[in-house]
């Protein structure tokens, strides 16, 4: 029996809170990682940026002609940017493409997702790997989370039961047992919900560094209120979109800028902090931070205030790369579907069975 195959591999994910590509290298066999290359943040143009924004909110009015521009010009930006990076990694043979989702609703199991996969192959002359939700959704699962299996390997060496915190978008937790046993679910509202406020009253993409949220006030009648949220008792396995928490958020309306991002980062913090106790089975050894959120000192700052039971750490504090997690989870999940590895699990994303995701793109001149 011939030994598995190991790969370079060039992820690239690109999340819902809208702040660009993640880019990531890795070599892997899609069971070991065996090298970590370089991390990549590409933010988008202010144009893809506002197309994206317009997308995600008008998605229902908008006609085809103008829906498929915003993908073509997608499309073009991740070509242009894994073109740069491959020009000094030649020996790059795969890449493992996030693609970029748009409406999803993991109840009806429906999903819009842009990013063209076989365009993306032709222009890079490399096997590219996408559409990684679609076999989920077709054996019953929500499509999400997907990253579990790579936080898995992430944690071979470390002491279990471990929590993975992904602070992306939306926030998602992976549990690994003792055994390896694995469990993820999306948490709650992520830095999307404060990117949308510190945007939409303060015209910027971000709260840099977290330094509205912490200088603001937290309104806790506004957080409780939010905090009643249907989703957040929900058990797992379970999958949100980035409309699930659109209602609760408008009760920030009303706050000054920097009292909505205390308020807003809070929700995120404390959306997190509930699902670990009500629905993680064992207490871990070990929360380890990542996403965008590991960046946001506000949020570390009240996972650590109210989560005592574990040491709440970063993924730098760990020797992984915060930011580079999601694009690496993408490449190491492309290589799993060329090996014929399952990408997704019942206690993942409710599958019913172990799931091969992943569509195969070969370039083509």
């Amino acid at each position: 029996m011939n030994p598995i195959q190991a790969y370079k591999v060039l992820g690239l994910s690109s999340g819902s809170s809208l702040d660009g590509i993640n880019a990531s290298i890795i070599t892997t066999d899609g069971v070991d990682v065996f090298e970590f290359g370089k991390t990549f943040d590409i933010p988008y143009d202010d144009n893809l940026h506002e197309g994206l924004r317009h997308l995600h909110h008008h998605f229902s009015d908008m006609d085809n002609d103008e829906k498929q521009r915003i993908e073509n010009a997608l499309t073009e930006f991740h070509i242009g940017a894994a073109r740069e990076i491959m020009a000094d990694y030649e020996d790059v043979t795969l890449v493992g493409f996030g693609g970029h989702v748009v409406c999803h609703r993991p109840a009806e199991h429906i999903l819009y997702q842009i990013g063209d996969g076989q365009k993306l192959a032709n222009a890079l002359g490399v096997r590219v790997v996408g559409k990684f939700r679609n076999a989920d959704i077709l054996a019953g699962g929500q499509g999400a989370p997907l990253s579990a299996i790579y936080h898995a390997a992430l944690a071979q060496k470390e002491e279990k039961p471990a929590v993975f915190v992904d602070v992306g978008g939306l926030s998602a937790i992976t549990f690994i047992g003792q055994n390896g046993e694995l469990m993820a679910f999306d948490a709650g509202p992520g830095n999307a919900a404060i990117n949308e406020w510190v945007n939409k009253h303060g015209g910027m993409h971000m709260d840099y560094n977290g330094k509205l949220g912490i200088t603001g006030k937290i309104n806790e009648d506004v957080l409780a209120s939010m905090m009643r949220h249907k989703f957040l008792d929900k058990q797992p396995p379970k999958a949100a979109d980035n409309q699930t928490f659109a209602d609760k958020l408008e009760h920030l309306e009303g706050l000054n800028l920097e009292d909505g991002a205390a308020t807003a980062t809070a929700f995120v913090a404390e959306a997190i902090v509930k699902s670990i106790h009500d629905f993680i089975p064992l207490t871990p050894k070990k929360i380890i931070v990542c996403g965008g959120g590991a960046k946001n000192p506000t949020i570390l700052r009240f996972l650590r205030q109210q989560i005592k039971e574990a040491p709440v750490c970063t993924a730098e504090d760990c020797g992984f790369d915060s930011m580079g997690i999601e694009a690496q989870a993408f490449a190491y999940l492309a290589v799993r579907r060329l090996q014929q590895m399952p990408t997704s699990f019942p206690f993942t994303t409710g599958a019913v069975q172990e799931v091969i995701g992943g569509e195969i793109f070969e370039p083509h001149r």
